[in-house]
């Protein structure tokens, strides 16, 4: 009898055991569904959500670091025709997008439209010097001139350089030529950024995900448009994925991540390299392909983005893009920093440059659970053309078409350890809890079945035996 209720008891031991342990089972699937309905429904842009107080204002502080090519031998390149030499002169950081979006207007279509605030205020802390300082850069009036005023009207550009005793090169300060001075050419403002503060982005119009989590945070409409008005091609034209800031959650990293980028006036693409920690937070590192400024001759999808085949030499360079289309004819080049990636003519026609993909490329590190950008670097450098003339006296020795680096900018962000603190306190320790549970269940429960089993199987053999 007491060998009966020892078998029956490691058999109701074994059963408990298997119970629990396909209980633990049972909660891995049942969990990743708690947890992809929590994080869907704390992604989606409305009033209340952790998305939306995240989406109204930025956390975490953007920066802006520039860098300047200070021009070493002005009068040699106007005089005789040398090659310009530059050195790299910064950074000069200005603390920028802390302004919350504003006109914030929730559309019956599951959209939600807003407006981008510009604001810049400068960070001496972070700099080399203050914005007073003075570099020795190309003068923005002449260059933008001489590209869009007509070959036979260059001698009216002859005329106001010497009215005015202007040359190739100028000598400003950092804050004029980023955000403005009187200009003796054209008597009014110019600057490379000018106008800013005070001004906007946008309109956006994005999806706020309610009705498909996969579309939340894709941009519809950007200034009432669902597509670009610059490059007169259906391809180059279109406007993909969000702004950069988040992407839809539960990222594949096999799969390229899209965004525009009003900045560079196109949408692009990146592509998953690594994952990393992050203030013990896993996310995920994408960064531009090298192709995303290739020669059409190597990325046939960047033909609509060439726009003068005679300054890029028959569409064959790379590593700029020309954005005139979008800065009302400014000659305005973007490229990476130093021109990385770029063809070689650039890196000759400019001595000083050290492109380095360490230093110089562009990556957004992502949590793929929710989506969220943690930490990003966008790296842009902004070029201008000039180029040989018969007329224009500063400009009779120049030998070929010049895309000359004037800056370069650094716009950086990184969630603060506050802000990290809360967002594993909010989603992974829930998420690490729901596992635990499973785990311990699911353990347990396979332990307790086994040692049931094989006991059972002894206290069977030993009876066998005693018979």
């Amino acid at each position: 009898m007491g060998c009966c209720n020892r078998r029956c008891g490691l058999i109701a031991g074994a059963v408990f055991g298997a119970v629990v342990a396909i209980l633990g089972g049972v909660l891995i699937p049942l969990g990743d569904i708690v947890i992809e309905g929590t994080v869907e429904k704390e992604s989606v842009i409305e009033n209340g959500t952790t998305a939306h107080d995240n989406w109204v204002a930025t956390g975490a502080k953007v920066y802006r670091q520039f860098w300047f090519f200070d021009v070493q031998n002005p009068q040699e390149v106007v005089q005789n025709g040398a090659t310009p030499v530059v050195v790299e002169k910064g950074p000069y950081t200005y603390r920028t997008r802390y302004l919350a979006k504003e006109n914030i207007t929730y559309n019956p279509n599951n959209t939600v439209s807003f407006l981008l605030p510009y604001g810049a205020i400068f960070e001496p802390s972070m700099s080399v010097g203050s914005d007073q300082d003075k570099v020795t850069s190309l003068n923005l009036a002449v260059a933008g001139a001489y590209s869009l005023v007509p070959k036979p009207l260059h001698v009216v550009i002859e005329k106001l350089i010497k009215d005015t005793n202007s040359s190739l090169f100028q000598n400003r300060t950092v804050h004029e030529m980023l955000w403005g001075y009187t200009d003796p050419i054209l008597k009014g403002e110019l600057g490379l950024f000018a106008p800013y503060n005070g001004t906007y982005d946008g309109y956006y119009n994005v999806f706020n995900g309610k009705d498909d989590i996969s579309k939340v945070g894709i941009i519809d409409r950007w200034r009432g448009e669902r597509s670009l008005q610059f490059w007169g091609n259906k391809y180059c034209d279109m406007i993909n994925g969000t702004d950069a800031s988040s992407f839809p959650p539960f990222v594949d990293k096999k799969k390229p991540l899209y965004f525009f980028s009003s900045d560079i006036c196109r949408s692009v693409s990146a592509s998953f390299q690594e994952s990393l920690v992050l203030k013990g937070i896993e996310v995920y590192r994408y960064t531009l392909l090298s192709s995303t400024l290739a020669s059409p001759v190597v990325n046939l999808d960047n033909a609509c983005f060439c726009r003068d085949p005679k300054t890029t030499k028959n569409c064959t360079m790379a590593g700029v893009l020309d954005i005139s289309s979008c800065q009302d004819g400014k000659p305005i080049y973007i490229s990476l920093p130093h021109f990385l990636h770029g063809s070689e003519s650039l890196l000759q026609a400019v001595n000083g440059l050290s492109p380095s993909l360490e230093q110089h490329f562009t990556y957004f590190d992502v949590e793929p659970i929710t989506g969220f950008t943690l930490r990003f670097a966008k790296r842009i450098q902004v070029n201008m053309m000039y180029g040989p003339s018969k007329v224009i006296t500063v400009l009779k020795k120049v030998k070929d078409y010049t895309i000359f680096p004037v800056v370069w900018l650094n716009e950086t962000a990184e969630l603060d350890e506050e802000t990290a603190d809360r967002f594993k306190k909010e989603l992974f320790s829930r998420v690490q809890m729901l596992e635990m549970i499973q785990m311990a269940l699911l353990g347990s429960g396979v332990i307790i079945f086994v040692l049931c089993l094989i006991s059972y199987c002894c206290v069977r053999r030993s009876e066998g035996k005693i018979a």
